[in-house]
């Protein structure tokens, strides 16, 4: 029988109104507990046994792919596949499939948020009325900053749209040229390298895939770049941010604060040392999490791994 491993957590959340498509089709599937991600540790003695996956941000290594001996495809559920080996699938004749320009505004929405608890630091204000104090902090107003993207894919130019409609001017880079056109369309003024954007943004939202170009592109040297009262937003991977480096800018005050929603590692370490900076907004990897979003990733991540399982039968 055909055998399928449904990894992803926010797949096997809404996993029971796909489970007729599976049963007439006579798909078995698993639904193993997962945290947030499968490791490689966990994949290692369980990935022989299945024809395709639907994954979330599982640890697909080159070892477990090779031990992999029946699978056909992986359907990423989201957009980045670099926990995938791309070379080693493609080598081994596996079929990746992700899930693109599902998660725009879900994920914007969650940014623009970031946005208004830096500028207002309502998050303190909200601790210090929780422990009986009477906080009233002095923001700044976003209508007078400039909002940089790195990254103007669905995500990047949604994040625009809401800059713009805080009266923000919005600056960006992409690297891709179709991304960076229709961003410019929209109002965004293109920045020629990501130095210029670090440069002048008082905000930076980082909307950019992990590659191993854009890998800590966040780092000493870009921080050093970013003007001293600005304002670092990750709601794309933890690889793009150098979590040390960042952890010595807002240590130092070379940096005003930041709003991670991704890091190098998750869970998020205990031992990390940005727990111990007040300036630091923690989310948990979860900005695309609505239901209309999940929904949307979940019909295509399925539509990719039944149509990868049947045509491959």
């Amino acid at each position: 029988m055909t055998r399928a491993l449904i990894a992803c957590l926010q797949m096997q959340e809404s996993f029971e109104s796909f489970r007729p498509r599976f049963d007439e089709l006579s798909i078995e599937y698993v639904l193993p507990t997962v945290l947030q991600h499968m490791t490689e540790a966990d994949l290692l003695p369980v990935i022989a046994d299945f024809d395709g996956m639907i994954a979330g941000d599982d640890h697909l290594t080159g070892r477990v792919l090779e031990r992999g001996k029946r699978l056909r495809i992986i359907s990423k559920w989201g957009i980045g596949t670099d926990g995938i080996d791309l070379g080693a699938a493609r080598r081994l004749g596996i079929e990746v499939t992700n899930t693109p320009e599902v998660f725009g505004d879900d994920v914007a929405d969650v940014a623009a948020g970031y946005l208004v608890m830096l500028a207002r630091q309502l998050h303190v204000i909200d601790r210090s009325v929780r422990d009986g104090e009477w906080h009233k902090h002095r923001g700044v107003a976003l209508s007078a900053k400039t909002l940089g993207i790195l990254g103007l894919g669905s995500i990047g130019r949604a994040v625009a749209q809401r800059g713009r409609g805080f009266g923000m001017r919005v600056i960006g880079f992409d690297v891709a040229l179709a991304s960076a056109g229709l961003a410019a369309e929209q109002g965004v003024e293109l920045m020629a390298e990501p130095e210029a954007l670090f440069r002048s943004a008082d905000f930076l939202v980082l909307c950019a895939p992990a590659t191993p170009e854009t890998r800590h592109i966040i780092d000493n040297a870009a921080l050093g770049l970013m003007p001293v009262d600005s304002y670092v937003v990750n709601v794309s991977r933890g690889a793009l941010v150098d979590e040390e480096a960042l952890a010595d800018a807002l240590g130092a005050g070379r940096l005003a604060g930041a709003a991670l929603d991704v890091f190098e590692q998750e869970p998020l370490p205990a031992d990390t040392r940005l727990r111990g900076l007040s300036g630091c907004i923690f989310g948990s990897h979860n900005a695309s999490n609505t239901d209309q979003g999940v929904t949307r990733a979940s019909e295509r991540a399925v539509e990719n791994l039944i149509r990868g399982l049947v045509s491959r039968a």
